[in-house]
């Protein structure tokens, strides 16, 4: 167990000092505009689902400015639905017409992805779909999440899975050879009896780690976004993954094995309740929401992919594109107290999170305090100096009357004294940078 930890934190070492990126949902289902589950929560008929294709033509795709856009927020890496469950590809695979190259788009979009990507700096990431509802082999009548989960006319019919498996491994051989090093590769996702190697998942992690050695793997070879899989185990699986991918919740205390020890794990989260484009859903978090849930998945040693689905023009939405310029508004001043940072042993405040880089301690306040703000499980002669992290103002120890009562609590003075109130420079969060002595 501890071999695999360790192989898995090494590969990892750049991700998890990235924190941050972008999750980019797009294919066919930007122009229904209903989400990508469409075809299966509305059970649409393949040949009715088609006709997307020939309307698929966007005019407004442009890789770069999606790069420069998750750059400028502060995003490191950026991951792409090359495939997703209805079977269509943004990229030209051989081993099927269902593709970009065969709609008015007539190209290669994947390879103008990653092109884009590398160009402003950023790692590179590819999200690939285990599920495939457009194959003839792949099951119909019974599998839950397909589009015929109770269709009687599929009951009895006769499918060739061996086929399906060797298309699968196929087209996730194109995706590591063709377009260079991979930095992220996305799985999703296992459920029921399609899990491990009903996938031929241990052949699968054999053909990648081939061809691209380094890359990074999620867990959902043998999960999905509601498990950890073996990762936390006794016995790690060999495709196990190398972090857990918790969907649209922050685990409670971060991600653990049964020895207590941390893993590596990602938070994936939609900006409103879509992951695919979808213009009548308004309910988009507010950007303070967003920066505060990815201190805290720092706070416990988590990473953050937030997404964004583009229109079916190809471009990302005035709400989506507001909220990354809102934090790069943030990022500008922060981002020191989130690149490389992870967990604290102090105890979390009540105002808010601690994030950790070596000797230096950031707190993220996220609640106006009333007078000092106590530091929770650091004494006087720990503290060797304080800082607001947005422009480098001192921040001093309180000797305020109001603190005298509590001799065993810290208490930073964030205003003048005998200031009672202080209104945070930052509504969202305001970060004190907290240099510990080297002792």
């Amino acid at each position: 167990m501890k071999e695999v930890l360790d192989k898995i934190n090494k590969r990892t070492e750049w991700f998890r000092e990235s924190r941050f990126g972008m999750f980019i949902h797009w294919g066919l289902y930007s122009i229904p505009g209903r989400g990508e589950w469409v075809r299966s929560h509305e059970s649409i008929e393949l040949d009715e689902y088609n006709k997307f294709l020939e309307q698929f033509n966007p005019v407004d795709y442009n890789p770069k400015e999606w790069a420069k856009a998750a750059k400028k927020a502060g995003m490191k890496y950026m991951v792409l639905t090359a495939k997703h469950h209805d079977g269509f590809c943004l990229f030209d695979s051989k081993y099927t017409d269902y593709k970009s190259t065969n709609t008015p788009a007539k190209r290669d979009l994947v390879k103008e992805y990653v092109e884009a990507v590398r160009e402003e700096g950023l790692r590179v990431g590819l999200y690939f779909s285990l599920i495939d509802w457009s194959h003839k082999d792949y099951p119909k009548y019974n599998d839950r999440h397909g589009p015929f989960f109770k269709d009687e006319r599929y009951k009895d019919e006769v499918i060739d899975f061996d086929n399906y498996r060797k298309f699968l491994h196929n087209q996730i051989e194109e995706i590591v050879t063709n377009y260079g090093k991979l930095d992220i590769l996305w799985f999703d996702f296992s459920y029921d009896d399609m899990v491990g190697e009903k996938w031929g998942a241990k052949e699968i992690v054999e053909m990648v780690r081939k061809h691209q050695p380094d890359v990074v793997m999620d867990n959902r070879l043998e999960t999905s976004g509601g498990g950890f899989g073996s990762m936390v185990t006794e016995n790690p699986s060999e495709f196990c993954g190398d972090f857990v991918s918790p969907e649209q919740i922050i685990p409670y205390e971060g991600i653990k094995n049964v020895n207590g020890e941390d893993v590596p794990w990602e938070l994936c989260l939609t900006m409103n309740n879509n992951w695919g484009y979808n213009p009548t859903d308004k309910e988009y978090k507010s950007s303070k929401v967003l920066i505060r849930k990815l201190v805290e998945c720092v706070s416990k040693n988590g990473n953050m992919i937030l997404n964004v689905g583009p229109t079916a023009k190809g471009y990302i939405n005035e709400e989506s594109l507001s909220i990354l310029n809102d934090f790069n508004k943030w990022f500008e001043k922060n981002s020191e107290s989130i690149y490389g940072c992870g967990k604290s042993d102090l105890p979390k405040p009540d105002w808010g999170y601690y994030t950790q880089k070596d000797n230096v301690v950031y707190a993220h306040v996220l609640e106006q305090p009333i007078g000092p703000l106590p530091l929770i499980g650091l004494s006087k002669d720990q503290i060797k100096y304080m800082t607001f992290l947005h422009d480098g103002s001192e921040v001093g120890i309180s000797n305020s009357w109001t603190t005298r009562a509590f001799v065993d609590l810290t208490f930073a003075q964030l205003g003048p004294e005998p200031s009672f109130t202080y209104t945070l420079p930052d509504s969202a969060d305001t970060v004190i940078k907290i240099v510990l002595n080297d002792k």
